[in-house]
């Protein structure tokens, strides 16, 4: 199988190339090679290539920073992937394409069926959720993929952050009214190469961790296996905060757990982010 990934410098498209499938061809595209919203290099290099699937790694995830940036929120969120589904239709490519859970507003309280109603809170969700439907209504056959709380052994994540703070720092404020399902990326890379083995049917599907937490009980367990590993010293001393007191540009869904069972009746294993958490942190 021939595939064009984009975003390949991010944790998602690192991990992807780290478990490619034997004898699969791969051409990985960083922003600097693709940028996905520019939509006759997206075509001239589709075209030219002609993959039998599109994953799309690449997005603006600034959360914040989307709020006064917009326009290129959209450009990347949005146009990008309607132009790769616009392309992959050109070519009879597959698509996959990797979406958030911040399309929704976090207001329930039992985990988000792909079929539940959306409501993002801020731009960025905002534009995920019209990538979504951009790329689905220009390639019905495209499978988008839902995920949350993605930590791994690259870039900026949770997870390096506590650690590294937890270098300087006796004590940290976590926040504790947000709760989620973390991700290993790498799990993540290997259920899209599931997918794209099964050639699962197009329409939207939820990935994620095995186990919902808090980010304040994400950060406790980060630092247990840190000391555990040797990693750490010590644990810093935890302070439970509410978002309110820890207020951001952007609003944060306070419940964000994503259902995987339409994934799971695929073969796919959710995220077992407990082990993943061990192994990551042994290579830091």
């Amino acid at each position: 199988m021939k595939i064009l990934l984009t975003g390949a410098s991010g944790q998602l498209g690192r991990c992807f190339q780290d478990r490619l499938p034997e004898g699969w061809q791969l051409h990985a595209f960083g922003s600097a090679e693709l940028d996905i919203s520019n939509k006759s290099q997206v075509e001239e290099i589709v075209s030219s290539l002609k993959p039998d699937a599109i994953v799309n790694a690449a997005a603006y995830t600034a959360v914040d920073k989307a709020e006064s940036e917009p326009e290129q929120a959209a450009k990347v969120n949005t146009q990008g992937p309607q132009n790769l589904a616009l392309a992959a239709r050109a070519v009879g490519a597959k698509l996959v394409h990797v979406s958030t859970d911040y399309v929704f507003d976090g207001q329930g309280n039992h985990p988000y069926l792909e079929t539940d109603a959306t409501n993002p809170l801020g731009v960025y969700g905002k534009t995920k959720l019209d990538g979504e439907n951009a790329a689905l209504a220009a390639l019905p056959e495209a499978a988008v993929v839902r995920t949350a709380w993605v930590f791994s052994e690259y870039g900026n994540n949770f997870v390096k952050t506590m650690v590294k703070l937890a270098e300087s720092r006796d004590a940290l404020g976590i926040v504790s009214d947000q709760r989620g399902c973390p991700t290993y990326a790498g799990d993540l890379a290997n259920a899209l190469i599931t997918l794209l083995k099964v050639e699962a049917s197009g329409g939207i599907y939820h990935y994620g961790g095995d186990r919902e937490v808090s980010w304040f009980e994400f950060a406790d367990k980060i630092f247990d296996v840190a000391v555990a590993e040797g990693r750490l010293e010590k644990k810093p001393a935890l302070t439970a905060m509410t978002t309110e007191q820890y207020p951001t540009p952007a609003k944060r869904p306070a419940y964000s757990v994503l259902d995987g069972e339409k994934i799971k009746s695929l073969g796919v294993a959710l995220s077992d982010w407990d082990a993943a958490l061990q192994d990551i942190i042994r290579k830091f």
